[in-house]
This record gives structure tokens, sequence and C-alpha cells, in this order.
């Protein structure tokens, strides 16, 4: 006989003890302990003014990261940590952490990324990333469906939020983040820079040397590369990042000059684009337009370098493309070298901060709960937090698929994982079920982490 049915018949009841539904939380609650954020928040609310008598206001900010990376979208979500006591030890009520959050002004507002570089500092420091850094610019446009403080029309004729942020492709952590109301402009020069310098404070000490105004460029040992769409293109942002000694690849417009550089391109001067394992990207071709175009107004060594394709099914062509069978895209870049093609595609990775933006939208960004503009900008740099804290234990803690899943792979596989606390003699002893498919993983993860930060 065949069965139909998706599950056995059972008895439900409420009589459980000493279960815990999502042990693997304690991994992220345990790395902001061990890499000393827990404290840095402390300090950094210290001047709140509210006298705390049971909850320290920074603890309680960093219990609300950790309710976000597990999934929470607003505070009264915080309660599925509050339950769980004697694993996250006393977590505030939703009334205390909604004044925790109110008490964040912009005097919180500016210690808790310095809080955070501290932690990434020892962080980095267990887990060095790779000698040169590659960094992504974007924004983008979350929608309100209430009349909250400076939410305003977008320009795609929504109504909400336009955030700015920056991540590092390198480690694949948030690095800041600019809440801004929905008119705000995609190519503000001044926002860009503003996240710029906040990102690169946030660095540790080795990784800024040569990066200040008026270092030397012999300076810098760590490279770091900056890429944005067509909306970073001002002259504003792109000179800061000369200032920086850093690198820039940046979408670039294609209006009549480009246009007209591009009718003088040959043939043979297009070559093959690539792929990222090496071989050819089929109906893909890549040039320079540098010596057919005036660029004098960008810094020096700045080139200009095209892609054509051929358009996919359902693409936006404008009336040049159509004309032209193909669909155009170009870029602006101070890196030398005389292979183009490395160049483009190495342009062609900033796709991922659409990856970037998606997972921070599933970290907080989604819904901001708040009707102050300042008490959402403070849950934007916890949800910032959040995503660090995810990051972090994946740089740390594992490795192959889940050193590389997006946060919704992360809870189902391993933040989620049900299990039984043991009190005994030494402590207390969290026993996973051993026939969850990645209990493994997650035991190996709390050794990791104990193993690189003591």
């Amino acid at each position: 006989m065949k069965n139909s049915r998706a599950t056995q018949s059972m008895r439900v009841t409420t009589d459980g003890k000493n279960l815990v539904s999502h042990a693997g939380t304690a991994l992220l609650s345990e790395l902001a302990d061990r890499s000393g954020l827990t404290g840095s928040m402390s300090l950094a609310m210290s001047g709140c003014g509210i006298k705390w008598h049971t909850h320290d206001p920074g603890v309680v900010l960093t219990h609300l990261a950790v309710a976000i990376a597990d999934g929470a979208d607003c505070l009264a979500d915080l309660a599925a940590l509050r339950e769980q006591s004697e694993l996250f030890g006393p977590v505030a009520s939703i009334p205390t952490a909604w004044r925790a959050v109110e008490a964040t002004t912009a005097a919180e507002l500016r210690a808790i990324p310095e809080a955070i570089a501290a932690a990434r500092a020892k962080v980095w420091a267990a887990s060095p990333p790779r000698d040169s850094l590659v960094w992504d610019f974007d924004a983008t446009l979350v929608n309100s469906c209430s009349e909250k403080e400076d939410a305003t029309p977008t320009y795609k004729l929504g109504f909400g939020f336009f955030p700015l942020g920056v991540w590092c492709d390198t480690t694949n952590e948030p690095l800041a983040a600019m809440l801004r109301p929905g008119r705000a402009g995609a190519n503000d020069a001044d926002d860009h820079v503003t996240l710029l310098h906040q990102a690169l404070s946030g660095l540790p000490e080795e990784y800024q040397v040569g990066h200040f105004d008026g270092d030397h460029p012999a300076l810098v040992t760590h490279p770091i590369l900056v890429r944005a769409d067509a909306a970073g293109a001002t002259h504003g942002f792109v000179d800061a990042i000369v200032s920086a000694n850093c690198d820039f690849s940046i979408g670039f417009p294609i209006d009549q000059g480009v246009r007209d550089a591009l009718v003088l391109v040959q043939e043979e001067d297009w070559r093959q684009a690539r792929e990222t394992d090496g071989s050819v990207r089929d109906g893909a071709w890549v040039t320079e337009l540098t010596d057919l175009i005036p660029l004098a107004a960008w810094p020096e060594d700045t080139r200009l370098i095209m892609r054509r394709e051929r358009p996919h099914p359902g693409a936006q062509l404008t009336l040049f493309d159509t004309s032209e069978g193909f669909r155009h895209t170009c870029f602006i870049t101070n890196t030398e070298g005389s292979d183009i093609a490395s160049l483009e595609l190495r342009q062609r990775g900033h796709a991922r901060v659409e990856d970037r933006i998606r997972n921070w939208k599933d970290c907080g960004l989604a819904n901001l709960p708040f009707d102050s503009f300042v008490r959402n900008e403070a849950w934007v740099a916890v949800s910032l937090i959040a995503g660090a804290l995810l990051a972090w234990s994946q740089m740390l803690c594992f490795d192959g698929v889940l050193a590389k899943a997006e946060p919704k792979t992360i809870r189902y596989r391993v933040l989620h994982v049900a299990a039984l606390l043991v009190h005994k003699s030494r402590g207390l002893t969290l026993r996973l079920d051993k026939t969850w498919p990645w209990a493994n993983d997650l035991c190996e993860a709390f050794a990791r982490l104990r193993a690189a930060i003591p």
C-alpha cells in the first residue's frame, strides 16, 4: 500500500525539558563575546544617558543583532532568545530593548562602527583575508507602507528610503551603510565619499596604512579596489578614491561621446570576453576606448573599457543598442595592464553586490520598524552587526558550502537546529541531534571558534 501521508500520527504535549530550539544561534553570541564585540558595544552605549539595572544597553543591541541574524525583523522577535535564558543569559524584554534603541542617538551611532571595527580587527587577525581587498558600493530602495520620518517618494515612483552600502567582496561582510530618504540621488558624490571614509576607518590599522589623504602610494601594503555602477561615476567620488590611494572600477554612462568613439572602433579591435574559469564568454567582446574619447577631466591614467554582448531574451536595449544589435556597457578604471578582458571580468564581479543587498534585506533591512528616522538608523546599524557576525562565523568556523551559504541556508542548516541542554558538574553541555545532517559541522564550528579566538 502506498503511503499518502506527509507525517506520522502523534500526540503533542508541552512537558519537554531542557530543550533548545535555536541552538546554533549560540555560535553567533559566543563569536560576539570572543571577538570583543559585546564589550565594545557596552562601551559604545555607556554614554546613552539611561541608568541600567539589569540589562547593559550594549548587550541588548548585541542580542538584537544576533536575533536579526537568526531571522528577526522586529523587536518582538527578540522573544525567541529571551525565552532561552539558560543558553543566551538574561535577554532584555521588548520594552527594555525599545529603550535601548531609543537611547541610541548620534553619539552612539558614531561609536557603534568603532565597536565593530575593534571586533573586526580580532577576527581578521585570526583569519586574515587576502592581501588585496575589493569593495562594492551600491544603493537599494526600501519601500515603506506608512509615513515614517524622512520616507519620501523614490525615483521608481515608490515611497520609502534609499540606503547606500559598501561591502567587502573579499570577506563577504558589510563595512558601512547610510540610511537615506527615498528622494536621495543615486549619484550623490558626498554620500559616496562619506561612506568611503567610514569604510576605511572601520579597517584594522595595518589595512589602513597608505590610504589616508596625503599618504604616498608606496606605503600601501593592502591594495583596495573600489567598484560601483554608473551611479558612482562622479568626479568627487573618483577623486576621493584616488586620494585614498585605491584603484577604481566604476560603470560609466554611455552618452553621445561614447557612441561617437564606438563608431571609430574597428572590428579587429574587439577581443573575446572571458568567464571566471578562463573559458571564452560566448557572444561577448571587449575593447578599449581610452584614446578615442577625451578623459582629461578624470584622474590621470583613467581608462575607458567597453563590452558588447548579444542581448539575452528580455534585455532592455536603447535605440543605439537596437541599431547595433548588441547590448553595450562600459566602465572606467585606473588599473594598468594590457589584459582588458581580465579587467572587464573583474568589473563584472560587481554584480555580486546584488546578492549582498538581497542578504542585507534578509538581515533586517526589508522592514524598518520604527517611525523615527534616528531609531531606524539604529536598526540599520544593528543589521550591519548581524551581517558581520554571519560573515565572520563563515570566515572562522566553516568551510565548503556553509562557508559561502546565504543567511537563509545558514539558518535552516545551522542556526535553527534543536538541541538538549544538559547540566553537569563541569557546566552546560549542548547535545545536538546526531541524526541532523549538519550537526558535525556545527559542533566543529564551536571548536574552530574557540581555537581561533581563545
